[in-house]
């Protein structure tokens, strides 16, 4: 017979013994979860020191051909340097235009001035204007290089700027050298594509053929000063017109120029200078018409003197040019020449004849430029010559000088999407001859591709 206490053992090893069958179950189960993540694992890992272990021979492959290379460089190796060592900046600025002249661009002429240069409109209708293609970079810490190539319409090449600049002198002293475009009156050291308008003023046409380039040398000093002065002089081979080739030794041509320019309050700007220069033209050649009417062969030896006056001054809101600025900008020209003048000097008429020959004439322009939107401008020309008077010695029996005065007005408007392109519309009216006037219509795109410095002021 069973006790009490017997009883209540069996009663209590009947509820504990499926407890503890259901918990190691569990436990079992526990670790054959942990043992499968241990294998994973353990698999990954292995995968990963393989790679590693893959890439470090890799590693040190490469290291070691790159000290064979250097230990033992080929024959007649350059010395070392890296692919960017030479690094210009590279930019092209291409042109075009549409053209619609009343008058033959073919007989470009301006009355009482000697032809001078590529002065001519473009021909009418569509065609590709100038375009430039340019390098610059800082040879080393003491000199910085340009390189300006132009391509012209008829597919010929030229170097229209290639020079040097002196860049470590102290003192606000800054020499260049090589050929450069002179920095004489205030457009001129400007390029086309820079321009306000699609053709260069009259007086620049008729004084300078378009721009004056030197081959030679050029040294400019900024004053330590608040108020902005700048001094510059210049000597070259004058070969640009008005000046002519010379084989010959010493200097062509000279020019000495000062500008000064400041701030008005924080919306206005100024800048003014005064310009000469000197060349002295040997057998300068063109074709005048004579008295009778007929073109005549002449060429001109002696001294050419031009002075220079220019201003521009600049307003913009707050000093904030981005939405609305305007500009003005004038100058005025006085030449004068003496020498010999040859008249028919190929012969053809039979009346060679060489004399004294004087001249003094004068020009100038004022254009006015306002932008009065973002994008948007809008601008005026006026430009006007002054034959002057003109002395032909014995000449004067078939060389006559009118008292016309030729000048011209010009209406522009442009629009800028990006400081890499622009697209004008520019009017204008040419009365350059008596009795002839000549009604211009211009479509101009101008497109900047590459690094492009910014303009000057």
């Amino acid at each position: 017979m069973r006790t009490p206490v017997s009883a209540a053992l069996v009663a209590a090893l009947s509820f504990t013994l499926p407890a503890h069958a259901a918990n190691e179950a569990d436990l079992a189960e526990i670790r054959a979860q942990v043992k499968q993540m241990k294998e994973t694992y353990e698999q990954r890992i292995a995968a990963l020191e393989s790679r590693l272990a893959e890439a470090e021979k890799n590693a040190a492959k490469v290291e070691a051909s790159a000290i064979q290379s250097v230990a033992a460089p080929a024959p007649f190796a350059a010395a070392p340097t890296s692919a960017s060592a030479f690094n210009p900046a590279i930019y092209a600025v291409l042109q075009g235009v549409y053209a619609n002249l009343s008058q033959d661009p073919n007989k470009y002429a301006i009355n009482g001035f000697v032809p001078s240069g590529d002065i001519a409109p473009a021909k009418r209708g569509f065609s590709i204007a100038e375009s430039e293609l340019g390098f610059s970079a800082n040879v080393d810490d003491k000199i910085y290089a340009n390189m300006i190539l132009s391509l012209s319409p008829d597919n010929s090449v030229e170097v229209e700027e290639a020079y040097g600049v002196l860049t470590a002198l102290p003192g606000g002293l800054r020499p260049k050298f090589g050929r450069f475009l002179s920095s004489i009156g205030y457009l001129n050291d400007q390029h086309q594509h820079g321009w306000d308008f699609y053709d260069a003023p009259l007086p620049y046409q008729a004084f300078l053929g378009g721009q004056f380039r030197s081959d030679g040398l050029q040294l400019k000093w900024v004053a330590p000063t608040d108020t902005y002065l700048e001094l510059g002089a210049e000597v070259g081979d004058g070969a640009s017109f008005p000046g002519t080739e010379r084989n010959r030794n010493g200097v062509g041509n000279y020019a000495l120029y000062a500008h000064a320019g400041g701030d008005i309050g924080t919306s206005h700007s100024w800048r003014a200078g005064l310009s000469y220069l000197g060349l002295k033209p040997q057998d300068r050649e063109y074709v005048q018409v004579d008295t009778s009417g007929v073109d005549s062969q002449l060429s001109f030896s002696g001294r050419s003197n031009l002075a220079i006056a220019d201003f521009v001054w600049k307003y913009a809101p707050n000093g904030n040019a981005q939405n609305t600025n305007f500009k003005l900008q004038g100058e005025y020209f006085w030449r004068k020449e003496s020498g010999n003048l040859t008249y028919d000097r190929d012969g053809a008429l039979g009346l060679t004849n060489a004399s004294s020959y004087s001249s003094r004439q004068s020009g100038g322009y004022l254009q006015g430029v306002y932008q009065f939107m973002p994008e948007w401008r809008v601008g005026a020309r006026y430009d006007r010559l002054e034959p002057g008077t003109v002395g032909y010695g014995t000449n004067a029996a078939y060389l006559d000088s009118s008292g016309f005065n030729p000048q011209r007005y010009a209406l522009m408007f442009d629009y800028t999407p990006s400081e890499f392109g622009r697209f004008r519309l520019q009017v204008q009216q040419s009365k350059l001859q008596p009795d002839l006037t000549d009604n211009q219509v211009f479509l101009q795109y101008i497109l900047t591709l590459g690094a492009h410095g910014a303009h000057k002021y």
